[in-house]
């Protein structure tokens, strides 16, 4: 009897066990669940970030073939590659071994944000561009924004419709391609067009067609009620900041301090804050909607 008495005991404290051990399971997977966000992980440069001018032509001639090297010159100079040759000096870091995000100003992470799926943001001053998943940076690049005649308006936008290829709004002979819009009455959009190293768009944000891609594929389209109501607005896209057109271009002050031009956290937090609730409440109606499963 005893034996039967302990064999029974320890069954029971085995089923206990095990039951307590699967609770414990289920509970770890869905709290992982709930906290799991997109973190993209980025290299450092194995030196502290400084810089240099040189003259174009001389440092072509030696790294032209490099388009490591390639890509980050072009963002640090918010220039593309047909306009960095006609630059008679460029802003060139000493150390090439980081990922881009560590020349340009954005944060990897801004904590403010970990409720936005999904954000796009322009800062003026510094003409760069910074796209973030739940408060983690997914891409940043250079942006050639409006042109003193006519600047970029600035506060909060939504993306609304796209096209791989159209043509502007002031001349139809500009083919403007991976065109988002974001004011259509306006007329004002992100789009791939040729980067001169400053701001000289009628109104639009230029990008590199490589990020004009990314960006063209990461935003959402507004959904129509009918032809002439919004249902849920798209992707929240917020400019801010002023240029000063008639001073320098502000990234050749990196030569002399290389940290002139970085965005904070805390900045990011007071430009996007007045905007949150509308942006959380859009968020919450596209995350209601059907899921398109063709």
């Amino acid at each position: 009897m005893k034996k039967l008495y302990y064999t029974a005991n320890a069954l029971l404290i085995l089923i206990l066990v095990l039951m307590v051990s699967c609770k414990k399971t289920d509970t770890i997977e869905i709290t992982e669940n709930k906290t799991t966000k997109k973190v993209v992980e980025y290299k450092e440069p194995e030196t502290a970030v400084s810089y240099q001018f040189q003259k174009t032509k001389d440092w072509l001639k030696a790294n032209e073939a490099d388009s490591t090297k390639m890509n980050i010159v072009y963002a640090v100079n918010r220039t593309d590659k047909a306009n960095l040759k006609k630059l008679d000096s460029v802003v060139i870091p000493a150390d090439f071994s980081g990922d881009l995000v560590y020349y340009l100003p954005f944060p990897v992470h801004v904590s403010a944000l970990q409720e936005v799926s999904k954000i796009i943001l322009f800062s003026y001053p510094t003409q760069t561009f910074a796209a973030y998943e739940n408060g983690e940076l997914v891409r940043t690049g250079p942006t050639n924004m409006g042109r003193k005649k006519d600047p970029t308006p600035t506060g909060l936008f939504f993306t609304n419709w796209k096209a791989e290829k159209t043509t502007s709004t002031f001349n139809d002979e500009w083919e403007l391609k991976w065109n988002f819009n974001i004011e259509n009455k306006l007329g004002v959009g992100f789009h791939q067009y040729e980067l001169p190293g400053y701001p000289a768009s009628h109104s639009c944000l230029r990008l590199l067609e490589k990020d004009a891609k990314f960006l063209y594929k990461f935003a959402d389209e507004w959904i129509l009620k009918d032809k002439e109501n919004v249902k849920v607005k798209g992707t929240p896209v917020v400019v801010f900041g002023s240029y000063d057109f008639d001073g320098q271009k502000p990234w050749l002050q990196l030569a002399s301090d290389p940290k002139a031009l970085n965005i904070s956290e805390s900045e990011i937090e007071t430009q996007t804050q007045p905007f949150l609730k509308e942006i959380l409440e859009n968020q919450n109606l596209r995350e209601a909607e059907p899921k398109n499963t063709l």
